[in-house]
């Protein structure tokens, strides 16, 4: 499974890093600037979770824009594609799995800056954002598949409940702002760091 999930990942972004790293800079530029203009406190953390929702955005334009265009019939019908794939097998990684993170991030990104108190709103907002997609696929010569909908709504309410978890755990250390900071600047850092190390390894 891992070692398929890296296959999936080195290839986005072998496909995608151009536009990501021009992003990446021209953002990181102007918000810089933007802090020091305005005499704002640079919070690491923070900084990083804004990065990393950009860096997000720009890999889920990718996959669902470039990648596997092909033209074949749509799928309308429910759990029909989930069905089809054995069970641990390449495409099943990438097409279920790969379905349900790929909207994870996406429900928790929203939970955090809307503040979403209810499950059934992330699952209406994500059934909307996945809607579009799939139709916007559908104009570009690649396939509306309903099931994609299914594992997107999944993913999203996945990232809700994650978001809802590392809230409760963030409360613990509400009391004292500054270890809280510490420590999620080294948990920030830890995970960017575990990251690089499961791509070049």
């Amino acid at each position: 499974m891992v070692s398929n999930m890296k296959d999936v990942a080195i290839e986005l972004i072998k496909n995608s890093w151009p536009m990501v790293f021009i992003s990446v800079v021209i953002f990181s530029s102007l918000r810089i600037i933007y802090i020091i203009k305005n005499k704002e406190r640079f919070v690491l953390y923070e900084e990083i979770i804004k990065l990393a929702f950009l860096v997000y955005v720009l890999f889920l334009f990718q996959v669902v824009t470039f990648q596997d265009v092909s033209f074949g019939s749509h799928n309308y019908i429910p759990f029909k594609e989930i069905f089809r794939y054995d069970i641990g097998s390449y495409l099943f990684y990438k097409n279920i799995i790969g379905n349900v993170l790929l909207f994870l991030p996406i429900g928790f990104f929203a939970t955090m800056y809307t503040k979403i108190d209810k499950s059934w709103k992330i699952i209406i907002l994500s059934s909307i954002w996945s809607l579009f997609i799939e139709a916007t696929q559908s104009m570009i010569g690649r396939i509306f598949d309903i099931d994609d909908i299914i594992l997107n709504i999944i993913g999203a309410t996945l990232g809700y409940y994650l978001y809802k978890i590392v809230s409760k755990l963030n409360s613990l250390l509400k009391e004292k702002s500054k270890v809280k900071e510490i420590v999620l600047n080294i948990l920030s850092l830890i995970l960017i760091g575990g990251l690089i190390w499961f791509l070049v390894h």
